[in-house]
């Protein structure tokens, strides 16, 4: 595996009601990691951390092999941010507002904003307080994607926009990766991710529990369905999240050859989707 374009080492937040404790993870160029948990689990704050919009008590990030704590400012240049609810100053005009963001990104490409302007239906003559959410959302991509990035970072990016073109911009973001650039894509929409995320990264709780390829997960991890009466105190421990109702219940392992030969015909249990993993991966064992 290539050298990481961006390691995170131990990153530790911590505020009054929440803390982000120790995450750590790998992202290799040529790759889109999904960043997946449920609202306010932390995956906000991981991102803050690294675009340096927030101090961090402990832990270290290294992007192209530098300290960011270090070499931030030139570094994070690199580095293109798409927020979940995008802002700009209401009475400017987009042209305006491309002006502005423009001189922070050596290399924005002005050919390409314009033509990225017209595939995704905006007129640059227009005022922001014009635009709907989504368009706003389409409006901070086109200034994202028209920067010379190495890591593109992407904050529920597919809020407010509609399913067509939702598809051809996953399409985009996949034949926009080459051998030294990488993006981080944090969703709650799994789907969006099923067929593209080369990695996989679940944030619960302020921790990183799961980080690994999705070929990996896949192949390790199961979802288990059967009755009641299977659950001992021991089968609950061994699994990694757990929902039960008077019908049955259904829960994650992370040894998907052993549960099956423990199991035999007693239970289903099948490979998971990134949507049973996000659902149960959100469960304590012992709940």
């Amino acid at each position: 595996m290539p050298e990481p374009l961006l390691r995170l080492r131990g990153l530790t937040k911590r505020y009054r009601a929440f803390t982000l404790q120790e995450a750590s993870l790998d992202l290799p160029p040529g790759s889109l990691m999904g960043l997946l948990g449920p609202n306010g689990a932390g995956k906000t704050t991981l991102l803050k951390a690294i675009l340096g919009l927030v101090r961090l008590d402990a832990g270290t990030l290294t992007f192209q092999g530098r300290d960011l704590a270090q070499h931030g400012a030139e570094l994070r240049r690199r580095i293109a941010f798409v927020p979940d609810t995008p802002a700009f100053q209401p009475g400017a005009r987009l042209a305006t507002l491309k002006e502005a963001h423009a001189p922070f990104y050596p290399g924005f490409d002005e050919t390409r904003w314009k033509g990225l302007m017209a595939d995704f239906g905006l007129d640059p003559r227009r005022k922001a307080q014009e635009l709907s959410l989504g368009q706003r959302t389409r409006f901070a991509l086109t200034l994202a994607l028209a920067q010379d990035w190495d890591l593109l970072v992407l904050d529920e990016p597919t809020t407010g926009l509609d399913p067509v073109f939702r598809r051809e911009l996953l399409q985009r973001f996949s034949e926009a990766l080459d051998e030294r650039r990488a993006i981080l894509f944090s969703t709650h929409i799994t789907s969006d991710l099923e067929d593209r995320a080369d990695f996989v990264t679940f944030v619960r709780d302020g921790q990183v529990v799961l980080s690994d390829t999705q070929e990996a997960i896949k192949g390790r991890w199961g979802v288990v369905k059967g009755g009641l009466d299977l659950l001992d105190e021991p089968v609950r421990r061994a699994f990694k999240g757990l929902r039960e109702t008077p019908h049955g219940f259904e829960a994650l392992t992370d040894n998907l050859p052993g549960t099956r030969a423990h199991f035999g015909e007693q239970a289903l249990v099948e490979r998971p989707s990134l949507e049973d993993l996000l659902v149960l991966l959100g469960r304590k064992a012992h709940a």
